[in-house]
């Protein structure tokens, strides 16, 4: 079931204060009709992923494309102002500050992994800790990442989720391959388009396809997707 979570009619316009709200709904519509319920997310959709599996325990697999390991804030471009990506209740949820270092020209489309970066590097011990998502609630999680994202370090958040689960004695599945970048290409998948803006997302058509390959299997295996059914 895909879901579009943000620019449209009833929807935030942007991705800033979406209700997670907005992702439960579609898990009550499907929980009566399916044996399990998994999430598939990419990027910003990988962390709504990880944030809903943390919340409703009902997710029994989240697979997490380009994850990151903490909830972000964002930038309300209607009211021109920062707060957080996500609301729960009514309620923002805690969030780690996106900081741009000073030497940083605002329109470097190439700076979008220092940034977040310097914002880790940066944050105080217990923002950190407060803006962490509960990835331990989650029963099965698959984690796909490139070392050459030049969106976020991927490959680092995927890292930090696998040492929080193993300190909870959880095991994670890591799908890492060096030389991709921000978004894998699965088998019979296009090249996906780069978006409304022309961000670096690091990678090659051959590496992120490559990994896209790499990570199919677990992917149809943390989704049941390689259960005969009658």
């Amino acid at each position: 079931m895909p879901l579009q979570w943000f620019g449209s009619t009833g929807l935030q316009p942007g991705p800033w204060e979406v209700p997670i709200e907005t992702f439960l709904e579609a898990l009550d519509i499907l929980a009566p009709e399916v044996d399990q319920l998994a999430i598939v997310g990419t990027s910003f959709g990988a962390e709504a992923a990880l944030i809903t599996g943390s919340i409703d325990q009902r997710v029994n697999a989240v697979a997490a494309f380009a994850p990151t390991s903490v909830a972000w804030s964002a930038y309300d471009s209607t009211a021109k102002r920062a707060t957080s990506k996500w609301t729960y209740g009514g309620e923002q949820l805690p969030c780690l500050h996106i900081r741009r270092p000073k030497h940083m020209p605002a329109t470097d489309v190439d700076g979008y992994l220092p940034i977040y970066e310097f914002s880790i590097q940066t944050a105080k011990r217990e923002q950190l800790e407060s803006a962490t998502i509960a990835t331990e609630k989650i029963a099965e999680i698959l984690l796909v990442s490139g070392g050459d994202d030049k969106v976020w370090p991927s490959a680092l958040f995927a890292e930090a989720i696998q040492r929080r689960r193993t300190s909870f004695e959880l095991e994670t599945d890591h799908v890492y391959m060096e030389a991709a970048g921000h978004r894998a290409t699965l088998p019979g998948e296009e090249i996906p388009p780069t978006g409304l803006r022309d961000i670096a997302r690091g990678g090659s058509p051959a590496a992120d396809a490559e990994l896209g390959r790499r990570a199919w299997q677990p992917l149809r295996r943390i989704l049941n997707l390689n259960v005969e059914r009658s």
